[in-house]
C-alpha cells in the first residue's frame, strides 16, 4: 500500500462525496488528480525542505561546496548527477535541494546537473522500465538521462549565468549562521523558518502548475497523444516533448503511460522522449523556478535539456526498430 494512500482516500472523498462528481468521468479524473497531487506535493515540499534544512545544519556550506565543487569541474557535474539518481524526487521536490546547493555556493552548472538527473532517473524508474521493456531499454534510458544531465549542467556552467538567479533566501542565509554549533531546538527553529519561508513563496505556483497538469491529465487522452506522435513522422519526437512539458508526474507515475503509448503504435524513442519531458521539463517546475531565477535562465535550461531529450528520442528510434 502506498504511503500516499490516505491522501488518495481524502481526494476520493472530496471528489465523489463532498463535490458530488460522478465517478469515471473526465471531470472526476481531473479534480481527483488535482486534489491528490496538490496535497501530496505540498506535504513533500514541507517534509523535504525541513529534512534537508536539518541535514544542512550539520554540514557547513563550505563542506557541501567542497564535495561538489571538485578541482575538475566536470567531476562535480558527474557527482551531482549520480546524487540525483539516488534521490528519487519529482521535479518540484528536487528544487529545495537545488536551492540549498545554490545557497551553499556550489557552481550553478553542477546544481543543474542534479536538478535534471533527480526527477528523470531513479531506481524505481529503472525497475519499472526493466519490467515493462527489458534490461536493454532500462539501461539505455538511465545512461542517456545521465548524459543529458551531465552535459546540460556543463553547458549551463559555461554560460556564466549566476546573475540570473534571484535572491530567494528568508532572513539570514545558511552561510551566515554557525550551523554546526546550534542546539537541536535551534536547528528545528532554523529549519521551520527556512521551510515556511520557501513554501510561502512558491505554493501558489505549485497549485497553478498542478491545476494545468490536472486539466491536461483529465481532458487530453492517451489516444490523442498517440494519434499525433505515432509512426515515423519526423516531427513525432519534438511534438511528444512539447505535449509532455505541461503534464506533471514523476518517472514511476508516467512509465505505465509510456507502456500504453507504445502499444498504440508510438515508437520507443518518441515515448521515452515524452517521459523525459514530463519528468525533466514539467510546467510546475518552471513555475516554481520562476520564483528563484529569471526567465532567461529558465529558457536556457529548457532549451538545452529539451534539445538533449529530442536528440535522445531520435537516437532511440534509430537504434530500436
Amino acid at each position: 500500500m502506498s504511503i500516499f494512500y490516505p491522501i488518495q482516500l481524502l481526494a476520493n472523498w472530496l471528489t465523489y462525496s463532498v463535490f458530488g462528481i460522478a465517478q469515471k468521468t473526465v471531470l472526476a479524473e481531473a479534480v481527483n488528480f488535482f486534489i491528490f497531487d496538490t496535497i501530496k506535493i505540498l506535504i513533500l515540499l514541507i517534509v523535504i525542505i525541513f529534512a534537508v534544512s536539518i541535514i544542512r545544519s550539520f554540514l557547513p556550506p563550505e563542506k557541501i561546496k567542497k564535495i561538489l565543487s571538485h578541482n575538475n569541474k566536470y567531476v562535480g557535474n558527474v557527482l551531482a548527477s549520480l546524487l540525483g539518481i539516488i534521490t528519487p524526487f519529482c521535479t518540484c521536490s528536487a528544487i529545495p535541494l537545488f536551492l540549498g546547493f545554490v545557497e551553499a555556493g556550489v557552481p550553478l552548472g553542477t546544481t543543474f546537473s542534479f536538478l535534471i538527473a533527480s526527477p528523470m532517473i531513479n531506481e524505481i524508474a529503472l525497475v519499472l522500465l526493466f519490467g515493462l521493456f527489458g534490461f536493454k531499454i532500462a539501461i539505455i534510458y538511465v545512461v542517456s538521462g545521465l548524459i543529458i544531465a551531465i552535459l546540460s549542467g556543463i553547458i549551463i556552467g559555461h554560460f556564466k549565468v549566476e546573475n540570473l538567479v534571484e535572491d530567494f533566501s528568508n532572513g539570514k542565509k545558511a552561510n551566515e549562521l554557525n550551523l554546526p554549533t546550534l542546539s537541536w531546538k535551534q536547528r528545528f527553529v532554523y529549519a521551520r523558518n527556512y521551510t515556511f519561508g520557501i513554501v510561502k513563496k512558491v505554493w501558489i505556483f505549485v497549485v497553478i502548475g498542478i491545476g494545468i497538469g490536472a486539466w491536461i491529465h483529465g481532458y487530453v487522452p492517451a489516444d490523442l497523444i498517440a494519434r499525433y506522435a505515432s509512426g515515423n513522422n519526423w516531427y513525432a519526437v519534438p511534438l511528444a516533448v512539447l505535449i509532455g512539458i505541461p503534464l506533471y508526474s514523476n518517472a514511476a507515475g508516467v512509465i505505465p503511460l509510456v507502456g500504453v503509448l507504445t502499444e498504440k503504435g508510438v515508437s520507443m524513442g518518441t515515448a521515452l522522449a515524452f517521459m523525459m519531458a514530463i519528468t525533466g521539463l514539467s510546467l510546475p517546475e518552471f513555475l516554481i523556478l520562476k520564483k528563484v531565477m529569471k526567465t532567461k535562465l529558465i529558457v536556457i535550461f529548457a532549451g538545452i535539456v529539451g534539445t538533449g531529450i529530442i536528440f535522445t528520442g531520435y537516437l532511440f528510434n534509430f537504434l530500436i526498430k
